[in-house]
């Protein structure tokens, strides 16, 4: 039997209980992201569209809908820092979601203890197994395909300095299970945690 699609047009509506665009763009890794502002006021706040773009510069980005408070602190200060949320740290990555003013330090709202950049000013996430130091190479307000732009920017920045938990190394390569990274599903709470049961190998042909 033929399958049976659901078909839209984003531009009419999904017709559905929930927008499932990014329910199947997923599971996708989250852009925890540190800042601070020229002024001195550490930012630090969760992003699901974001991802790893290129190897060498290590380059990485994420999307903030809005003119949000980490997009401005980036803007000013071209610095910012990539925290792995992992799964001992969901809840604290999700009271750093709040929304709140400008002059309010997510790091101390969501009780989570620092450490100094060795690169950039922004603090890292202490408890997080790996964190990429950042300098700001292009930010891109987006555009729809008639031109016009939208309350989109898309950041990307250079990794300039990487830290790891040793931890999470055996005979020099990183394990990605064993951090237990969480990523973003759809709906309005869905998460995902990667687990070595959820491993499988695939070399490319030759």
């Amino acid at each position: 039997m033929p399958t049976d699609f659901h078909f839209y047009e984003p531009g009419s509506g999904h017709g559905l209980a929930h927008d499932p665009l990014n329910a199947i763009v997923g599971p996708r890794p989250i852009g925890w992201v540190s800042t601070v502002s020229a002024n001195g006021v550490r930012n630090l706040a969760p992003y699901s569209f974001f991802n790893l773009f290129n190897y060498r510069p290590p380059i990485l980005g994420f999307a903030s809908t809005g003119w949000k408070d980490s997009v401005a602190n980036i803007a000013e200060t071209k610095e910012f820092v990539w925290n792995l949320a992992t799964r001992p740290l969901a809840e604290a990555m999700n009271a750093s979601a709040a929304m709140a003013g400008p002059e309010v330090d997510e790091f101390t709202l969501a009780g989570i203890e620092t450490l100094p950049s060795r690169t950039v000013r922004p603090d890292r996430v202490a408890a997080s197994p790996a964190q990429f130091e950042c300098r700001l190479t292009q930010l891109i307000r987006l555009e729809n395909k008639e031109g016009a732009e939208v309350d989109t920017w898309l950041v990307l920045g250079e990794a300039i300095g990487i830290h790891i938990d040793k931890a999470m190394l055996e005979d020099g390569v990183y394990q990605t299970a064993r951090a237990r990274p969480i990523l973003r599903g759809g709906g309005p709470a869905d998460y995902f945690e990667i687990s070595e049961d959820a491993l499988f190998r695939m070399f490319r042909p030759r």
